[in-house]
C-alpha cells in the first residue's frame, strides 16, 4: 500500500524567500470505512503564490489523495522567510482554518532550517 510510508513526505514545504500564508496539516493514511486512523504526521505548506490558505490546502490535500492518504487542515497562518539574513517568522491565523499551532510548525521548520533563527508569535494576522 502506498500509504504506509509517511516519511516520504517532506515535512517542510515553503517558499524560499518573502512573507507567504501556510498551513499545518495533518496527513494520514486513508484507512477503510469504520477503522480506525492508522498512522499520521503533521506536515508545514507556504507559497507565496496563495491569495488564500484554502488554495495551500485544496492542492496539497489532491496531490495527498492521489497517493492514498487524508488530509485535515489544522489551521494557518503567515511565514516571513528572510533567507538572507536566515530568519524565519510564524504568525498570525487563517480566517477560514484558524490559528495553527505555531510551535508544531516551528518545530518542524527548525529540523528543515537548523542553521535559521526561527521564531513565532500569535500575534498579527
Amino acid at each position: 500500500m502506498a500509504a504506509a510510508d509517511l516519511s516520504q513526505i517532506p515535512d517542510v514545504d515553503i517558499d524560499s524567500d518573502g512573507v507567504f500564508k501556510y498551513v499545518l496539516i495533518r496527513v494520514h493514511a486513508a484507512a477503510p470505512a469504520g477503522a480506525p486512523a492508522g498512522e499520521s504526521k503533521e506536515i508545514v505548506r507556504g507559497y507565496k503564490w496563495a491569495e488564500y490558505h484554502a488554495d495551500i490546502y485544496d492542492q496539497v490535500s489532491g496531490e495527498m489523495q492521489k497517493k492514498g492518504y487524508d488530509c485535515e487542515c489544522m489551521g494557518g497562518g503567515r511565514i516571513s522567510h528572510q533567507s538572507q539574513d536566515k530568519k524565519i517568522h510564524v504568525y498570525g491565523y487563517s480566517m477560514g482554518y484558524g490559528r495553527a499551532q505555531h510551535s508544531v510548525s516551528t518545530e518542524k521548520i527548525k529540523a528543515r532550517y537548523p542553521d535559521y533563527e526561527v521564531t513565532w508569535a500569535d500575534d498579527g494576522y
